[in-house]
């Protein structure tokens, strides 16, 4: 190599770390102020919530997270607090169950995943998901547990909301540990605040206790913390800071409970020594006052006091900002229809039915929309964020391009110092060219894939959100379901209510798969729910449902579906059975398909009257409910299952638990399918029940 080559290599190479150099310094530069701008990025966001412009958080949160001003787990839980400031609870629900399942890779994200936590937590819980929001609330717990971060208060608010749950899931003990180790993470927090803040909330968490033990009817429990209660709002009124309205208030309530509690107790001249009580304060005299106030005149069977109150329903309502809801029917309209009744007044009782009457479409079509809606958002906002993921994968592009133009140069160099041949130069670049073109298309084709895959993984949570995972710890009832979807995303639906000594069940199969039956399912099983808390008998909640799915139905879709109602005290059970598959009820001493009226699956015919049956005792008996996809299920020489191999297993099964039951049946079916994928979906849920009556009942 001569010397004039040397020179030219020498210039080229100098060149080319200079570039390197400069691309490194620039680098550099963005990190040094990556820092403080993630700072103020979050402190803009607070701002924003302060002064409540909702539709600006959405906006901030989607450019700071691909800016990487916030991280992905910070933009989701400023997206859940816009939405849940909107009334958008449903989206709400979705991004802060998406940020959990961020990783946490920090201080600030663990902090961010408490709140998160502790929202969602709230959030199934007020919805009656109880099972829903133990799976939140416990992880966290144990999280906040290892790491060691996390304040007093996200441990006391999750703590009550577990309580909370358990007490209605009927795990009495469980939940007393979790309200008494909440209760200690509460006096942390007051005694470390030097105002009012502390004692307000830790008045507001044993009034939520309290009412749980109230609403499940343990009126003695109750009564502790109605005490513990009144002590904290004592020494939250010392503070200088206190508000007299506050303390009013909820020396009103808490009077109220006192009352309901005693009343419910048999001890009537002490409930009606806190209901003067509670009138002494301004609070009775407001218009939530007067319809806080009918939770006792109800209880104590004062009809007419109650219907006065009920006077002030439309005020209150208005001033809470509520609108015509199914559950604002539920919750007041038909509590004032009732007391109206009760009390004789049928003009008044009329008046509110036909009130009644007149928002119930405006409700359903409401609910209808609210979800429609919701969903719209959700697709809306997924494709804004693909849209970021593009502008995030063009950079990468880029970024890509540049490094390969910077190791293509370094190759050309070495190849032209060795080789010094032009054709070798040219069967690299083109064998680059064929390398990035397979490239751009395996990318377009991964992108393509994971956003079908993405969109099926959110509608499959949207749906396994609504069936229940965990079972109720009860004396003398053993209850256990499992749901198995043939796609990513399935039909079939069930679900239990447990209100006192009732358990309300359904197990049913909505016409066709994928997305469509995924939020067909969601409604069926939302109005279910809805209608069960009613105490209504299975085959009106069957009619009532056939009412409200076949309004507007073009596609045509429809739920098979078998709901029960068991009687835990006296062991019997109301059921309708509406086109879905004989169950199965047998003892020790055999079973059989229990034999039922024909009624037509839900959701196709409207104005369809629904006929239900009963049966006196199925004490001891074990009842097996489950969807065709057990019986159709097929091999690879496409052979069912079959209803006789179903009867067979089930009567030569040694007496086990529902769960070992469910279990076996899963494990018969597999060794059928022999590997064959699954054609159908497969749900079954088991239950049995012991009462044990006395002898004068026998």
């Amino acid at each position: 190599m001569n010397t004039r080559q040397n020179m030219k290599i020498k210039r080229y190479f100098t060149w080319l770390i200079l570039f390197l150099m400069s691309m490194a310094f620039i680098a550099c530069q963005e990190r040094m102020g990556h820092e403080v701008r993630a700072s103020k990025a979050d402190s803009v966001l607070f701002d924003v919530g302060v002064r409540m412009e909702y539709d600006s958080m959405i906006v901030l949160a989607n450019a700071y997270e691909q800016q990487g001003l916030i991280s992905e787990l910070d933009a989701n839980r400023w997206r859940g607090v816009a939405y849940y400031h909107q009334g958008h609870y449903r989206m709400s629900e979705i991004y802060y169950r998406k940020a959990i399942e961020c990783e946490v890779k920090t201080k600030e994200d663990q902090l961010s995943y408490n709140k998160c936590a502790r929202r969602l937590s709230e959030l199934l819980l007020v919805k009656g998901d109880y099972e829903g929001s133990l799976v939140v609330a416990i992880p966290a717990v144990k999280k906040m547990d290892e790491s060691g971060i996390g304040s007093d208060i996200d441990y006391a608010i999750l703590l009550n909301n577990i309580g909370c749950c358990q007490i209605n899931l009927g795990q009495d003990e469980e939940a007393k540990e979790s309200f008494l180790t909440a209760r200690g993470h509460y006096a942390n927090r007051w005694q470390s605040d030097s105002t009012s803040r502390g004692f307000q909330e830790a008045v507001l968490g044993t009034v939520y206790t309290s009412m749980a033990y109230i609403n499940t009817r343990r009126y003695a429990e109750s009564i502790y913390w109605i005490d513990r209660t009144e002590m904290l709002l004592d020494k939250y009124r010392q503070k200088r800071d206190a508000r007299k309205d506050y303390f009013d208030e909820y020396q009103g309530r808490i009077e109220i409970m006192r009352a309901v509690a005693k009343q419910g107790l048999g001890k009537k001249r002490d409930a009606e020594e806190a209901y003067q009580e509670f009138l002494k304060t301004d609070f009775s005299k407001t218009a939530p006052g007067h319809i806080n106030a009918n939770d006792y005149l109800v209880m104590a069977e004062r009809y007419q006091e109650a219907a006065d109150n009920y006077r002030y329903l439309d005020e209150t309502l208005e001033h809470w900002g509520m609108e015509a809801s199914l559950d604002n029917i539920q919750l007041y309209m038909l509590h004032k229809f009732r007391a109206n009744k009760e009390a004789g007044r049928q003009d008044s009782a009329r008046v509110a039915a036909n009130k009644i009457l007149s928002v119930l479409d405006s409700a359903i079509t409401g609910q209808k929309n609210s979800a429609t809606a919701e969903l719209a958002t959700l697709y809306d906002t997924q494709g804004k964020e693909q849209e970021i993921l593009q502008k995030e994968a063009d950079l990468s592009r880029q970024r890509m391009w540049w490094t390969a133009v910077s190791l293509l140069l370094i190759i050309l160099f070495f190849t032209i110092y060795t080789l010094h041949k032009r054709r070798s130069t040219h069967r690299l670049r083109v064998a680059h060219e064929k390398l990035q073109v397979a490239y751009d298309q395996l990318e377009e084709a991964t992108a393509h894939r994971e956003r079908i895959e993405s969109e099926l993984r959110i509608a499959r949570d949207i749906q396994m959100s609504m069936v229940p995972n965990i079972f109720p710890n009860r004396e003398g009832l053993d209850i256990y379901a499992k749901i198995e979807p043939a796609k990513e995303v399935g039909g079939d639906l069930y679900g239990y209510l447990l209100m006192g000594d009732e358990l309300y069940f359904c197990l049913g199969d909505v016409s066709g798969k994928g997305v469509p039956a995924s939020l067909f399912m969601a409604q069926a099983t939302r109005l279910f729910r809805t209608l069960a808390t009613q105490h209504m008998m299975p085959a009106e909640i069957a009619t009532r449902m056939n009412a409200a799915l076949s309004e507007d139905n073009e596609q045509g879709m429809f739920v098979t579906l078998f709901i029960g109602c068991i009687d835990l005290k006296e062991g019997s059970m109301n059921f309708c059975n509406a086109g879905h598959n004989p169950p199965y009820i047998g003892d020790k001493l055999g079973g059989e398909f229990l034999e039922m009226l024909p009624n037509a699956p839900i959701g196709l015919w409207p104005g369809l009257e629904y006929d239900g049956e009963r049966i006196d005792d199925i004490n001891g008996k074990m009842l097996v409910v489950y969807s065709d996809g057990l019986n159709e299920a097929e091999n690879r020489e496409q052979e069912q299952f079959g209803d006789d191999h179903i009867l067979e297993l089930l009567q030569t099964m040694p007496e086990a638990s529902a769960q070992q039951t469910i279990e076996a049946l899963y494990g018969a079916v597999q060794e059928h399918r022999d590997g064959a994928e699954p054609n159908d979906d497969l749900t079954i849920m088991s239950i049995r029940i012991n009462t044990k009556k006395k002898d004068s009942e026998k």
